[in-house]
């Protein structure tokens, strides 16, 4: 069933601003705009396609480029004018060749690209992968690694340098991630586990 009819675009003369994130990585990829016809054509198409302002017309991105945005899934916010849209950027999103038009000092969200990047190499092994070699040691030995990382850690905060302890901290965040997905498990599953202890 279509989400047209639960978004007000008079509020907007007929447009509804429309936020995209990265589905894998949550970052915000770039903002348009939308009006009743692009947002249909968005739905029935799965590629997201705004109203440009400038070109008075729609647009789908990625129609020159071959930068599609695929959408994964969509959201109203709660006064039914704004929308939200998780979508599978095809290259980068931006005309410049970043990946997002929003140009942060680094990947905010770059734990998620790197779990992202620890599936792959789990579902596609390579020879030279470092996951690979972890991954065909069992689960005992990358248990043992992320141990041995937390010690290193701790002796960095306490007796080495602000970069020595950035470094450790960064191999035992990379280890614990490796054992999350050797479990079956992945950091979603870390935040709300800590978001229900919050509540």
């Amino acid at each position: 069933m279509s989400l047209v009819k639960n978004i007000d675009f008079n509020k907007g003369d007929g447009l509804a601003p429309v936020i995209v994130q990265d589905t894998k990585t949550l970052e915000v990829l770039m903002l348009g705009y939308m009006n009743e016809e692009s947002f249909i054509k968005t739905e029935n198409e799965k590629k997201v396609t705004f109203f440009s302002r400038s070109k008075n017309r729609l647009w789908t991105k990625g129609e020159e480029s071959g930068n599609f945005l695929l959408v994964d899934s969509i959201a109203i916010d709660c006064d039914k004018d704004t929308i939200l849209i998780k979508a599978n950027p095809v290259g980068p999103t931006c005309h410049t060749g970043s990946r997002s038009c929003f140009f942060t000092e680094y990947n905010q969200n770059f734990i998620f690209e790197l779990e992202n990047i620890i599936t792959d190499r789990f579902e596609n092994p390579t020879e030279s992968s470092y996951v690979n070699k972890l991954r065909n040691k069992g689960l005992n030995k990358i248990a043992q690694k992320v141990g041995e990382e937390g010690v290193e850690t701790v002796i960095a905060a306490l007796a080495e340098t602000e970069k020595d302890f950035i470094n450790e901290a960064s191999d035992l965040v990379f280890h614990l991630l490796v054992l999350l997905k050797a479990k079956g498990l992945s950091i979603k599953d870390i935040a709300k586990n800590l978001e229900s202890r919050h509540q």
